[in-house]
């Protein structure tokens, strides 16, 4: 019995050390369990990538051009300029032909209106921008040079479009937004023309800015008990895969970027939030050079260099990009780019989400409700568990039928262990029962626990999804905390339907965990609420009939 208190202290003192590290995170303080970059301290550039070769802005020296700010560039009262389908809202400004502004039209706040992206106010900014730098050269198009509108329109699909252009010691930037019906994804044209004589090479950069200040906790009370999510730059390559670089790390001058992306592979760079993310996605036709940086002004941003080479006289080149802006649906960014369905993020145990989300994204696609299609899966995780959870079952239902003889051993042997539990393992030998098996289903669900709970944490798709009644969005919090009642009444059904433990001590902490978990579960989801009061109503049903058959068996 002592291995048994052990593994249901363990349980316990795990789901306080996840609490506990998960205020950690609101308080600013870094998670127990490391970040998700595993890249070096080290602020020298690696080989191949130019230090240099980026404008002041980038590289981080005071000068020209500057951050985005309201001295520097009057983005409030720029020109500004809308694009608009039937999902995305664009506005670009005149100041730098900048991206100042997304709204995801689809996608609906608390107070019904729509969930915006980009913003530059006063007091938050989140931008997309770009521009030209050459080494050593007079100061080009960029992001705090005056655009005007060429054209703008419709084209012969259909697909409202803008073009906007500036000029700046000979050299003509040209940039054409374009946007498709029933897409989160920009088409982004960059129109490079040496207008004058210039040998230095020119250098095209995308890049992401945004304050450090974090998306608004999930949970009712924005405390110590709610979700935390990674808010931050994020970056792919096909050498290094996916990254996630917190501001902390590019403050503390802690990230590398990677090498050189060579001509013809992926890569992107993101800025990630929860639920949603915008990236940058250059074409692969040209190499590129990964870089991030804090701002005097409190910004950070993450981007990419495009190197265009050396332009000739009244030469043009053209470097493409896409600038995503919008929901982190699986399916959908699956199409977009290489890897940008890792902007989903499941955590550490992606190798078990990921098959739990496709299972639970295909029961939706037949019943159409999300809560329904939980209720099914648990019943078939509770399936592919049953021969294991009747053992376990079988175990604890011959623990309950000898529960007197333990006492009496206990009353027999009291003040000597050693003879009391070799009593027990004797008389566990002989009726064959193992007194671990009970520990088992809670054991073996702690891993899919974890994994729905990022599941249902993660995923945009149930963002707002009604079950039925009272429950009018799943990834949130029980508003009326039906389901956490309800869960603390099984799991108290539960405690009774299972030998009470010799153990004082033991006793009480299974008499107190039903209360304990239910007080967490008032913070979680509804969704995963709705998962394990679910599994515990079955288990009820498993273990009441399991009681029933082997309670006509006297104990020996």
């Amino acid at each position: 019995m002592d291995f048994k208190k052990t593994i249901l202290w363990a349980v316990f003192s795990l789901s306080g050390l996840m609490l506990y590290n998960n205020w950690q995170v609101h308080e600013g303080k870094p998670s127990m369990f490391g970040g998700a970059s595993n890249v070096a301290a080290t602020a020298t550039d690696k080989a191949g990538t130019p230090k240099l070769d980026m404008p002041a802005a980038i590289s981080g020296v005071s000068a020209t051009p500057q951050a985005p700010n309201a001295k520097t560039i009057a983005t409030e009262s720029a020109e500004k300029f809308t694009l608009e389908n039937d999902l995305l809202s664009l506005e670009v400004s005149a100041a730098g032909a900048n991206v100042v502004d997304a709204k995801l039209l689809k996608e609906l706040t608390a107070d019904q209106k729509p969930v915006e992206i980009f913003r530059h106010t006063s007091t938050h900014t989140y931008v997309a921008r770009s521009g030209l730098v050459a080494v050593g050269s007079a100061e080009l198009p960029n992001h705090t040079s005056t655009f005007k509108l060429e054209r703008s329109g419709k084209d012969g699909s259909g697909r409202p479009f803008l073009v906007l252009s500036s000029e700046r010691n000979g050299v003509k930037l040209e940039k054409t937004f374009l946007l498709n019906p029933g897409s989160y994804d920009v088409y982004v044209g960059h129109r490079v023309t040496q207008v004058a004589a210039n040998g230095a090479p020119l250098i095209l950069y995308t890049e992401i800015v945004r304050d450090g200040s974090e998306e608004p906790k999930i949970g009712p009370f924005g405390g110590a008990f709610s979700a935390s999510t990674f808010t931050g730059p994020a970056i792919y390559t096909d050498g290094d895969k996916f990254k996630k670089v917190p501001f902390s790390d590019i403050e503390k001058n802690k990230f590398t970027p990677p090498a050189q992306i060579a001509a013809g592979q992926p890569g992107w760079v993101a800025m990630v939030q929860h639920y949603f993310a915008s990236a940058w996605i250059p074409d692969t036709k040209l190499a590129r050079d990964i870089y991030s940086g804090k701002l005097d002004n409190g910004l950070f941003r993450v981007g990419m260099q495009t190197q265009l080479g050396v332009i000739a006289t009244g030469s043009t080149v053209t470097a493409n990009a896409q600038l995503f802006v919008g929901p982190q649906e699986e399916r959908m960014l699956e199409t977009i780019a290489p890897g940008l369905e890792l902007l989903k993020d499941y955590g550490y145990l992606t190798i078990l989400a990921k098959p739990i989300f496709w299972l639970l994204e295909h029961i939706h696609n037949i019943v159409g409700n999300w809560g329904w299609s939980i209720i099914l899966l648990t019943i078939l995780i509770k399936l592919v568990f049953f021969p294991l959870s009747a053992a376990s079952y079988k175990s604890m239902a011959r623990m309950k039928e000898v529960q007197p003889r333990l006492m009496a051993m206990k009353e027999q042997f009291k003040g000597d262990p050693q003879k009391l539990n070799q009593a027990m393992m004797e008389m566990y030998r002989k009726e064959k029962i193992n007194p671990l098996g009970g520990c088992l289903p809670v054991v073996i669900q702690i891993p899919v626990f974890i994994s729905l709970y990022w599941v249902l944490l993660s995923s945009v798709e149930m963002r707002g999804a009604p079950w039925i009644l009272w429950v009018h969005d799943l990834s949130i919090p029980d508003p009326y905390y039906i389901l956490p009642i309800i869960m603390a009444v099984s799991m108290f059904v539960q405690t009774k339907l299972n030998p009470t433990p010799p153990d004082p001590v033991q006793a009480k902490v299974m008499m107190y965990m039903p209360i304990v978990f239910s007080i967490m579960f008032f913070f979680f989801p509804a969704g995963l609420v709705l998962y394990w009061v679910t599994n515990n109503l079955l288990s009820i049903a498993q273990q009441w009939q399991i009681n029933r058959l082997f309670g006509k068996k006297p104990a020996k």
